[in-house]
């Protein structure tokens, strides 16, 4: 699929310069009629119905579990469906027995997802190592093995950084965890979708995925991939319908993983439409994603380093998908609003919910930062007319 065949499915590329893909992605039309043929034909739920439209349902919700795993490269066993990538932290955070004692590093360049949970955890003893990437928002093996100790319980690090686009060197984080026996989790929000990813061969025991980014799903969905021998350490939450085997007046057995951590009626349509979803990528080719992502990222990069009055955070060799900057004298939001006025351009402006990164970079006491973010569906015509109107704008505060 061409990149023309793509914003033909996305009716609301007409209107806009849509550049907020870090946010959240517009959604196909196959994507759509997915749900919409759920909510149609057999809008009824899943589990023990006997009668055939719960069994087609139960059997949709099933393929989009097989869809999903066999993209990330794992076992459909391995996918526990979580509503976003938040829930998804959250319930490793919660689920793993934290000892006082044991510590948790984690880098400063991280989404509050990734962090606020962790230092959550301190009330219960448990100590947690922050580490400083260097100025380009890269965090460097060494610094991540100068804090891992025989107490280091979890590390847990983004793949790519949501507010400045810093991919990080994950495989050779993994390493490190793993020659420490401590638990490996990556924040895969910026980089699902976006890029090939084999969770098996990266070797982290956990992994976080939201559907409505980079995978072009809906919002109100995500994953965890659970390796199966990590099934063990993580303690379900959410216990009721749909997660036990058996009950009694005085216990309960639960059923194995992953049912016993979605208790609850599951957002059907949601994850229905996921695994539409993933199919429209695998349709596209993640190496054309990636590819295509890529070389506008550079782009974009060139294009907004032109303008003389702006401050570029992270290096144009290792961002992704992500440029995020300031032009002086202009406050991040006005400026998102400017372009919006002037040429419908849609990009984010603030904080990112990343503070720690945001101060990391130099940019807390602007008032945070513009972000364009981009996926495959975005043009070379709309990365130059991003650029032409920030110079405009630049010129004319000038």
């Amino acid at each position: 699929m061409k990149t023309d065949d793509v914003r033909r499915d996305i009716p609301l590329l007409d209107e806009i310069i849509y550049l907020d893909a870090a946010s959240t992605t517009p959604t196909p039309r196959p994507v759509v009629k997915a749900m919409c043929d759920y909510f149609y034909n057999y809008n009824v739920n899943t589990g023990r119905g006997a009668y055939r439209l719960a069994l087609r349902a139960t059997q949709e919700l099933d393929n989009a579990r097989e869809i999903i795993a066999k993209f990330v490269k794992s076992d459909p066993n391995e996918i526990i469906f979580t509503k976003n990538t938040t829930e998804a932290i959250n319930i490793v955070a919660h689920g793993i027995e934290f000892q006082k004692g044991e510590n948790i590093v984690v880098p400063n360049i991280e989404h509050h997802s990734n962090l606020v949970p962790w230092l959550n955890l301190q009330s219960q003893g448990v100590e947690v190592r922050i580490v400083k990437a260097d100025d380009n928002g890269i965090v460097h093996p060494e610094t991540v093995e100068n804090l891992v100790d025989r107490n280091t319980r979890l590390v847990s690090i983004t793949h790519v950084s949501n507010s400045i686009g810093s991919v990080q060197p994950v495989d050779e984080l993994g390493k490190i965890a793993e020659d420490n026996d401590a638990l490996y989790l990556v924040d895969a929000a910026q980089s699902a979708g976006h890029m090939k990813i084999d969770a098996g061969k990266l070797g982290a025991d956990f992994m976080v995925f939201p559907g409505h980014k980079g995978l072009l799903g809906p919002v109100g969905t995500g994953f965890l991939y659970c390796a199966h021998d990590s099934h063990g350490k993580l303690e379900p939450l959410n216990l009721g319908g749909g997660t036990v085997e058996d009950v009694t007046e005085e216990d309960f057995k639960l059923i194995e993983a992953p049912s016993c951590f979605e208790g609850g009626t599951q957002n059907i349509a949601g994850f229905i439409g996921l695994g539409a979803a993933i199919t429209y990528l695998e349709k596209i080719g993640m190496s054309e994603v990636e590819k295509h992502t890529r070389k506008l990222t550079k782009v974009m990069y060139n294009e907004i380093r032109e303008i003389e009055t702006v401050r570029i955070y992270g290096s144009p060799e290792n961002i992704y998908g992500i440029v995020s900057f300031n032009i002086d004298n202009i406050n991040p939001h006005d400026l998102a609003k400017i372009l919006d006025e002037l040429k419908s351009i849609c990009v984010r402006s603030g904080y990112h919910c990343a503070i720690p990164s945001i101060k990391h970079v130099g940019a807390y006491q602007l008032g945070g930062t513009v972000r364009a973010s981009i996926h495959y569906y975005n043009t070379r015509e709309e990365i130059k007319e991003l650029g032409e109107t920030l110079k405009q704008i630049s010129e004319f505060m000038a």
